[in-house]
């Protein structure tokens, strides 16, 4: 019997952001640069680092959900869109930058 792969992985892990150079000290939940938003396609579920592409992932929407804000990714290399909350040190001016943009 094979057993269900977790869908979140929590994964501690310091990083330097591709697009903006800020170095981003790990907690476990973030996926992507509280500065500019920008991300990596390392995942294909949360924190499993499965994904080959290594593209940079483009912030391009924004969509409140009862309160909270969910930031919508497309990969620049390959296509892959995905879909993650925001977190309470990010960038609010580029949330609302972002807000204006059509899904």
């Amino acid at each position: 019997m094979k057993l269900q792969e977790k869908k979140f992985q929590k994964r501690l892990e310091d990083f330097i952001c591709k697009r903006c150079k800020t170095h981003i000290s790990g907690t476990g939940y973030i996926d992507h640069c509280p500065n500019c938003l920008w991300s990596k396609h390392v995942d294909i579920n949360p924190g499993d680092r499965k994904a080959k592409c290594g593209g940079l992932m483009e912030p391009v929407g924004v969509e409140i959900k009862g309160g909270k804000s969910v930031i919508y990714y497309r990969c620049q290399k390959c296509g892959f869109k995905s879909r993650v909350k925001a977190a309470p040190n990010d960038n609010f001016e580029e949330i609302l930058r972002l807000v204006s943009r059509p899904l």
